[in-house]
């Protein structure tokens, strides 16, 4: 599935928390926010896509997951926080290269063609893997490790990406072929960068098969690589994007401009992005993974790059003027996203009230993203009961609505959707530092579920407002206008 990852290390990030994010870009899936408690949690799952059953742990934990409200294809759960305080989001769609994948071979669901014929299962895939993985872990390294001993005994149909993070640390995974994989902890200075391709650009050998303090892999990997002669490198310098991933023509329209738009909000300063003597462009094979930021980044900046449609840029599809560049390169706000994730892991919190998981439906660009807490035992209706028939009494829908109107009318409706997406913020900031601090003081945390029925209150005042104000833009401005003193 086409998405965008950003993630946080904690020395990155203004308040010393982690984050992780992404935009979960289906084919305008509706999707949902609930939380899954242990009785809820199949003990014995089969997988939709690939008839792929597997026996699970007796001792699942409470998560939160955004699933999709049409179950026809499976769960995908997408994201969440579990009660033990870890986050996790897949999967980033990831490309790869001929090489690798006729040496390991994606594990596909094969149809029998004759009634004596079985079928023959597939692996696991992004319908599957919240599931299967966030009830069971207790720390982002846990995450890695359950994650890699599901690949290597089932595989998977597809190559994905997937982060974890807790309070202190970022892990990274990157599947390889069917079976393969490799892990990086994100270093806690820098952010990560991820549109749609094998992303790592560097990767220490010698501690994933020694120490394994920040790097993990496969442990036949080493074989692997050489039996397969998958090493394209050259010199000392050892970069996994050559070995394992793509440098396709249709990567420098897709997947490498989302990179540099990123790249160019990070670091305005300490990199060159743009015109003569540029380090990088939109279309650079080289753009690196992960950057130090000029600035400690907050929500609202991550926000901000998952939102991206080339602002400031001759790229930028809602200019006025067409320089005969506008619209070239695929935004990252694009108009089929279901659900935006921000997983937020704080420092020095109770473990209770450790997570805010902030939510953000269908188009980054036009639309408000909310936080709310996750260790709770349900999530209120505007979040949580969504159908497929379009109602402006959830979230989903309403989001999904103010975004065809905006998009339609972005001139006139570009100073409300910054004004919108301002207020939930403020507002929904005021919430959380208002029951944070009763919590701690009252040792309460029961109350994080009053917080979250507030926050949705709140939310659904201002996206009804905004909704209204978007309308009347897009009813005026509806082509049979006509007045008698128009002719």
């Amino acid at each position: 599935m086409p998405c965008t990852t950003v993630l946080v290390g904690k020395k990155a990030s203004n308040d010393n928390s982690t984050m992780i994010a992404r935009t979960d870009d289906g084919h305008f899936d509706v999707k949902k926010l609930v939380v899954v408690e242990p009785k809820k949690q199949p003990r014995k799952y089969r997988s939709v896509l690939s008839h792929l059953e597997i026996e699970l742990p007796d001792d699942p934990m409470r998560y939160t997951a955004c699933p999709s409200v049409d179950k026809k294809d499976g769960i995908w759960a997408a994201t969440g926080i579990n009660a033990a305080g870890v986050g996790m989001t897949a999967t980033e769609t990831i490309t790869s290269n001929p090489r690798a994948l006729a040496a390991d071979p994606l594990v596909e669901y094969k149809k029998a063609k004759t009634r004596k014929e079985k079928d023959v299962p597939g692996g696991i895939g992004e319908e599957d893997i919240v599931v299967l993985v966030l009830p069971y872990i207790h720390s982002a390294r846990e995450g890695v490790l359950r994650l890699a001993s599901l690949l290597e005994t089932y595989g998977t149909y597809e190559s994905n990406g997937i982060a974890f993070n807790d309070e202190n640390e970022v892990w990274w995974m990157e599947t390889i072929g069917g079976h393969h994989w490799m892990a990086k902890r994100v270093p806690d200075e820098v952010c990560v960068i991820m549109p749609n391709q094998f992303g790592m650009d560097s990767f220490d050998l010698e501690d994933a098969f020694g120490k394994k303090k920040n790097h993990m892999c496969s442990a036949d990997l080493k074989e692997f690589m050489q039996e397969y002669h998958l090493d394209l490198n050259q010199g000392d310098r050892w970069n996994p994007r050559d070995v394992f991933g793509s440098h396709d023509d249709s990567d420098h329209v897709y997947n490498t401009p989302r990179a540099w738009f990123m790249g160019r909000y990070l670091t305005p300063y300490s990199h060159k992005w743009e015109g003569e003597g540029a380090e990088y462009s939109p279309e650079s094979d080289n753009i690196p993974w992960s950057l130090i930021p000029d600035r400690k980044l907050a929500v609202e900046d991550v926000k901000y790059l998952l939102s991206g449609h080339y602002q400031g840029t001759e790229y930028d599809p809602y200019m006025a003027q067409d320089t005969g560049k506008r619209g070239k390169y695929r935004s990252i706000g694009i108009n089929r996203t279901g659900v935006t994730s921000i997983c937020q892991i704080r420092e020095g919190m109770p473990e209770e009230i450790r997570g805010v998981e902030w939510i953000c439906f269908a188009s980054t660009a036009f639309d408000a993203v909310l936080p709310v807490y996750p260790n709770v035992p349900k999530m209120p209706a505007y979040l949580s009961n969504v159908t497929l028939d379009a109602s402006s009494e959830n979230f989903y829908w309403a989001s999904r609505m103010i975004s065809a109107y905006a998009d339609a009318h972005f001139p006139y409706c570009a100073q409300e959707i910054e004004r919108y997406q301002e207020a939930v913020f403020v507002k929904g900031r005021q919430l959380v530092l208002e029951y944070d601090k009763k919590m701690k003081e009252t040792k309460d945390y029961a109350l994080a579920g009053e917080a979250n029925e507030k926050l949705c209150q709140m939310a659904k005042e201002q996206t009804t407002r905004c909704l209204t104000k978007v309308l009347q833009v897009a009813s005026e401005h509806m082509k049979n206008g006509f007045n008698r003193a128009d002719h």
